[in-house]
């Protein structure tokens, strides 16, 4: 029997090595409508049906609660020094970073819903860009979770439905009041970020790093939104979600 390997054939070479591609929003108007449209950017497509924007939304619904989701960005806390954290510091951190995931599973939903209603191709665009960004702070705090040896959250499908028809409630409104609730939404998750950094155990520097890259990101979020032209949401609206994000808060540390 000879011993000379086998090669693949060309058009298989280096395939079984490729990573699968990252899990991501996906965008109803670029979607290719079948196999043969795949990189055919110019085709023209048929208008989506009703069903078709639902089943497009539960993909994503599926995707970000229960798929394995891969950022698209390296994690900011991999160079950080793995110290050593007691019991108690432990369960709190991994309760924060429950916390932090759990907002994360919010604005996939937040931002989906908006896009699904969006009136304007920017509008819906951009929503789905940052909805990518969010993806990365998913996968980095659920990677995070699995380092404390803890778990997500065990009502992320609650969340997420609550948080959906919100968004798409806020985008009914015109996209003005849909960028608008976008400013506030990030404006409120930076302000809890920075209440993280405060409280995380001193020693766990790679919770803090990701906590950090997830305030920036935010922030652009926020400016971005502002500078399409978001209106200034008036109260009570901002008042209810910050009471319904404490809610959730208190709620996700433990459960």
């Amino acid at each position: 029997m000879s011993n000379t390997p086998v090669s693949a054939p060309a058009g298989l070479q280096g395939a079984a090595a490729m990573p699968p591609a990252p899990r991501r929003p996906v965008d109803p108007l670029n979607a290719p409508a079948d196999a043969s449209d795949a990189g055919k950017g110019t085709r023209q497509r048929s208008p989506l049906t009703s069903l078709d924007r639902l089943l497009v939304d539960a993909q994503n619904a599926l995707g970000t609660v229960f798929g394995s989701v891969r950022a698209q960005r390296a994690n900011p806390g991999t160079g950080e020094a793995e110290l050593v954290l007691d019991d108690d510091e432990r369960r709190h951190a991994a309760g924060l970073m429950r916390i932090n995931h759990v907002g994360e599973v919010c604005a996939q939903a937040l931002y989906v819903g908006q896009a699904a209603v969006a009136r304007d191709d920017a509008t819906r665009r951009q929503l789905l860009a940052a909805a990518q960004e969010e993806t990365d702070h998913l996968a980095w705090c659920a990677d995070r979770l699995r380092e404390l040896d803890s778990r997500p959250s065990l009502l992320n499908p609650l969340w997420y439905a609550g948080s959906y028809a919100i968004g798409a409630l806020a985008g009914l409104r015109g996209d003005g009041w849909n960028l608008g609730f976008v400013v506030e939404t990030e404006r409120q998750v930076e302000a809890h970020l920075d209440q993280h950094l405060r409280q995380l155990p001193q020693a766990d520097a790679r919770s803090r790093a990701i906590l950090a890259t997830m305030k920036a990101d935010e922030a652009r979020h926020a400016d971005n939104a502002r500078a399409q032209g978001a209106r200034l949401l008036p109260q009570p609206i901002p008042t209810l979600m910050a009471a319904a994000s404490k809610l959730m808060k208190a709620v996700a540390y433990r459960i």
